[in-house]
């Protein structure tokens, strides 16, 4: 018998095993040709059998060879648990299983590499701050209660720069108020912003998917929601569309696709909604973009102007290397070639230092810092390195809520609306989610992930799939392949968009109607109480027992 060796690996070491029935299994070969990470394979197994045929008790033995379904035992093509196997297995023979005894973590960096994958940060625990906070002011006898169903809210955000009173641009005529200079453009838009995903990132239909739920949401049910595009740029057909009112346009610190959209300008019918400048992103912040090779397709290189590489978007915008030298970044290009007609916001990972940048921004003369995107640690990615993922970052909770009591003491709040994100709709109820982050001083929020989960995406906290960033997304949703990118059907994914943000817009206001409150409720902390003391104190919140 030849000696064990220690270091090899067995399907034991890795994350998931796969559970199989060879009676129940007819080796039609779909769940082999599902598998997108090639983690299984038809095999021959051997087999001693007993057997006994005639009147009386003959037993005999027989040596089978039958075909089965085997796991490969190699890091490379570990199985991750998308369950695609057992969706298409006609008599329920195979499905992953999570093996608590994986040793992935110590194989999986035996290249020499760090780890790199997708999904969100897999260390949280398994309850996070906002579902400790509950709505604990109701108007009973004190102040009416509304009614949720029956009555008209206005349930509208500010996206641009708010100018006090005093700073007004206007004199008065006898009885005529005359405008005598310029003011900063504000939109006044729904508070869900869904979040910047690019072509590349997502599969075209995928993306197509998002921006259809866009249009349908606004032109169907007059739901003002926006969209941001991510770097890389954007369809030509879309940038010379009536549609690009819907979408804010990101620039990140690659400048991926802004060749295409420059050139694209003379020919635009409307304005943008805004533009979003990406300084970092709360699932990898200081770490820059990545977009996989693999990514990189026909299409995208078209867009982006680049050749099939990966592409690598360096961790801070080339000559900003200062709040100072953003704001004249913001004022001398984007605001200027859109001649002072569109908003310009600017994105941050949460971090100790947000609430220094929100603060400059807010003391800025310009005028021209229209929002301040905060994205906490438990936002998405479609790629990154693990260890950024779970390690570095910063809840968005506090940080939102630091920032607006800081504005707060100088009289500026709502002067640079502030959107809060990463994490937000973790449990499903986005709803719950934004009306909290609402009431802690977010104008509103921003949503990735779950529209991705919408869409058919199985990732979760847990481990499972993740794989974003091979490129062999299970779904169709995260890879540009051909053949994997058919699986995802446009139309009910789009409809699965619009049908949450449906539901999401009656729940917002059967949250916001027993508070009292016909329009958002930005800062009303009172609203809010929490059985955990800790949070009670961070926060300026009721602390209840």
């Amino acid at each position: 018998m030849e000696a064990v060796r220690v270091q090899d690996v067995s399907v034991n070491d890795l994350p998931w095993k796969l559970q199989y029935s060879s009676e129940r299994c007819t080796m039609c070969g779909s769940c082999v040709a599902a598998c997108t990470f090639n983690a299984i394979e038809a095999a021959m197994e051997r087999r001693s059998v007993t057997v006994s045929t005639g009147h009386q008790p003959e037993p005999s033995q027989r040596h089978l060879a039958i075909p089965v379904i085997k796991q490969k035992a190699v890091v490379a093509n570990a199985c991750v648990g998308c369950g695609m196997c057992e969706k298409v297995c006609p008599n329920n023979a195979i499905k992953p299983v999570r093996n608590p005894d994986s040793r992935i973590n110590y194989l999986n960096r035996s290249g020499g590499s760090p780890v790199k994958r997708g999904g969100r940060n897999n260390l949280s625990g398994s309850e996070r701050t906002l579902d400790k906070i509950v709505v604990g002011r109701i108007s009973q006898m004190t102040d009416p209660a509304l009614d949720s169903e029956r009555h008209t809210f206005d349930i509208l955000a500010p996206f641009g720069r708010v100018l006090l009173p005093h700073e007004l641009p206007l004199t008065s005529d006898g009885n005529e108020l005359k405008l005598t200079g310029h003011t900063p453009p504000v939109n006044w838009i729904y508070p869900v912003i869904f979040s910047d995903m690019s072509i590349g990132a997502l599969s075209t239909r995928a993306w197509e998917a998002v921006a259809l739920a866009t249009a349908y949401l606004n032109e169907k049910h007059k739901m003002p929601v926006r969209m941001s595009s991510g770097e890389g740029g954007m369809p030509i057909k879309l940038l010379r569309s009536e549609y690009l009112k819907y979408m804010i346009l990101q620039i990140a610190s690659g400048h991926f696709g802004w060749n295409r959209i420059v050139q694209a300008m003379p020919h635009m019918k409307v304005d943008p909604a805004g533009i979003l400048i990406k300084i970092g992103q709360g699932a990898k912040p200081g770490d820059g973009g990545l977009l996989p090779a693999a990514k990189v397709s026909k299409p995208v290189q078209a867009i982006r102007g680049v050749p099939k590489a990966d592409l690598l978007s360096p961790p801070n915008h080339q000559g900003l290397y200062s709040i100072e030298e953003s704001v004249q970044k913001m004022f001398m290009s984007m605001n200027a070639a859109f001649k002072f007609r569109v908003p310009v916001a600017i994105k941050c990972a949460a971090s100790a230092t947000s609430v220094s940048v929100y603060n400059n921004l807010l003391r800025d003369p310009y005028k021209i810092c229209g929002g301040f995107f905060i994205d906490g640690i438990q936002g998405g990615t479609g790629a990154a390195n693990e260890v950024s993922l779970d390690h570095t970052g910063h809840p968005v909770v506090s940080k939102t809520r630091e920032c607006y009591l800081a504005a707060v003491k100088q009289g500026r709040q709502g002067q640079i609306p502030l959107w809060a994100g990463g994490g937000v709709g973790l449990t499903g109820n986005a709803a719950a989610d934004a009306f909290k982050m609402i009431c802690l001083g977010a104008n509103g929020i921003f949503l990735g992930k779950i529209l991705i989960q919408l869409c058919g995406c199985v990732g979760n906290e847990l481990g499972r799939c993740n794989a974003c960033n091979t490129g062999n997304c299970p779904a169709g949703i995260c890879t540009q392949n051909p053949r994997l990118v058919k699986r995802l059907d446009i139309d009910k994914a789009a409809q699965n968009i619009v049908d949450y943000m449906l539901a999401l817009d009656s729940e917002l206001k059967k949250l916001m109607a027993p508070v009292g409150n016909s329009s958002l409720p930005v800062g009303r902390s009172d609203a809010l109480v929490t059985t955990d003391k800790a949070i009670a104190d961070k926060l300026a919140i009721q602390y209840v027992c």
